[in-house]
């Protein structure tokens, strides 16, 4: 069985290089044992088998020329690094093991933005004068969403496997309308870019390009990671943000969340937190998904997805995979069967697919011994839980402050006991040009014991009365002691005799000087008319 070798090549745009190898019976990749940067790789080989092989295109690339594979259920698969001077023996590799053409597939280089997209077997081609611009693989697309009237924006899956900068969106404005159903046969679509569309049937149903389109994607999208049967599936589950009922499917990688208007694909590394918190009116639980990078409705971004389920709610189902599986894979993460509270059943699930642990309340109590307190931030009423390692305010927005990012905590608004307001307003300070946050309208009965909780995390609190109070009381102290000293200089000041200044103030001496004035003036006055 011969072979034919070919050294750095990447399959899939992965950090690491390795060898790809052709044979009858498949092609195969296998990573090198060590990386550019030094560090032992444990990427595992990949073999695609010779009748998965389908169509096969030779194109410039990000590292020198590509071969782009189209499968026949696989995707398409992308080996970039040859050189030029490889397109003759890879060419005739795949004629004689596959037999299969390689097809020399030229690239727009015009810089236009404004073109034809084909939604093809596996992936979306841009095209400008009739020459792909680019592709989009579906099994890439994360995420789906209308922005505007007749704009649809793609966003990408991010991959730890990729070195540098990545392209994480890219919006495709279509105006005009389509007759609903045209461009459906074969299972292909394709939409004009610019342009208007014109009916050519009256009876054909008209609907914007851009719905079209946005439509047709989605259903091509679906074929990447999320083909076959989920895991396990909820349905109608209630969203406080973003705001709607959607069913859940479970997969092994990603999660799609079904809704009226919007779907979603998430994969599950990008959830770096899960927060299951008893809701203070006591007949609801929270469950709060931290999300990177966050989920997006138009200009809308939604970095927290909170779900909540009644306590009194309760679920039963099995796993949808078979028992060897379920032993091999998931038996030290999940169940076989639940059959309990749906909060905990679906906590427990995202907790076992995302390998991530599930942070609950501590043991902060309120007066009415709840985890979390009633308060507002800004115009929005919510709850604000004081957790082990952060603040958690839900539910609109939803806001987490980890207490290492914080500075101070000041509490205004306190007043005497018994006196004043009946609540008070806490600020949390952040470090750096984080800015603060101020939750107000906290029932002043919660004073002592969330001062005492935040002390005992290390976060230094301040009570702005009893600072206000201590700086009236030395302003106080220092006007005292001022009229003290004035007193005293005033004591110690000595007026002399009375007869010094009996010439001047003395009632004696004034009635003198008047009859002395008075006999005198009139003399005076008649020397002067003579």
């Amino acid at each position: 069985m011969s072979s034919v070798d070919f050294e750095k090549i990447y399959l899939n745009q992965s950090r690491t290089y390795g060898r790809m190898r052709i044979v009858d019976s498949g092609l195969g990749w296998k990573a090198a044992a060590v990386t550019t940067g030094g560090s032992v790789t444990n990427q595992q080989p990949f073999l695609l088998p010779s009748e998965e092989v389908g169509l096969t295109y030779w194109s410039r690339g990000a590292r020198g020329w590509e071969l782009r594979v189209h499968t026949k259920n696989q995707g398409v698969v992308m080996l970039d690094g040859f050189a030029q001077a490889d397109f003759a023996a890879l060419k005739s590799e795949l004629q004689r093991n596959f037999d299969v053409a390689l097809e020399h597939r030229e690239h727009s280089l015009r810089g236009w933005n404004w073109g034809k997209t084909d939604l093809g077997k596996h992936e979306l081609i841009f095209s400008v004068n009739n020459r792909p611009d680019f592709e989009i693989p579906y099994s890439e697309i994360s995420n789906l969403n209308l922005t505007g009237k007749n704009e649809v924006a793609v966003e990408l899956n991010l991959s730890d496997k990729r070195a540098g900068d990545e392209l994480v969106e890219v919006r495709f404005y279509i105006p005009g309308t389509t007759e609903k159903g045209k461009g459906e046969a074969n299972g292909e679509a394709s939409i004009e870019a610019t342009g208007e569309g014109e009916a050519t049937n009256d009876e054909l149903t008209e609907q914007p390009a851009a719905n079209y389109f946005y439509e047709q994607l989605k259903d091509k999208a679906d074929i990447g990671q999320v083909a076959g049967e989920a895991i396990v599936s909820f349905s109608d589950v209630l969203l406080l943000t973003p705001r709607g009922r959607y069913d859940i499917d479970m997969y092994p990688t990603s999660l799609r969340m079904r809704g009226k208007t919007y779907d979603y694909k998430i994969q599950y590394r990008q959830i770096e937190k899960i927060f299951l918190l008893p809701k203070p009116d006591d007949q609801n639980h929270l469950l709060v998904l931290q999300i990177d990078p966050p989920l997006r409705q138009g200009q809308t971004r939604y970095p927290f997805l909170v779900m909540q389920f009644a306590n009194t709610e309760e679920i039963e189902v099995e796993l949808n995979v078979d028992d060897a599986e379920f032993a091999a894979t998931y038996a030290d993460r999940l169940h076989k069967k639940y059959d309990q509270q749906t909060h905990m059943v679906i906590s427990h699930c995202f907790k076992g697919l995302a390998e991530k642990p599930i942070v609950g309340v501590s043991d902060f109590t309120s007066k009415y011994q709840m985890a979390g307190v009633t308060c507002s931030l800004k115009a929005s009423e919510g709850y604000l839980y004081p957790l082990a390692s952060c603040f958690l305010f839900v539910t609109k927005p939803t806001v987490f402050i980890p207490y290492k990012e914080i500075t101070n905590v000041t509490m205004s608004r306190v007043g005497a006991a018994g006196a004043g307001s009946k609540t008070f307003d806490l600020e949390v300070n952040l470090k750096g040009t984080g800015g603060s946050h101020v939750f107000s309208s906290i029932d002043r009965e919660e004073l002592e014991s969330l001062q005492k909780f935040i002390e005992a995390k290390g976060v230094r609190v301040k009570n702005d009365d009893k600072e206000a109070q201590l700086r009236l009381n030395m302003a106080l102290r220092e006007t005292s002691d001022v009229d003290m000293d004035t007193e005293s200089d005033d004591d110690d000041f000595k007026s002399g005799d009375d007869s010094d200044v009996a010439e001047e103030f003395d009632s004696d001496a004034s009635v003198s000087d008047e009859n002395m004035s008075g006999s005198d003036a009139e003399p005076s006055k008649k020397k002067a008319k003579n």
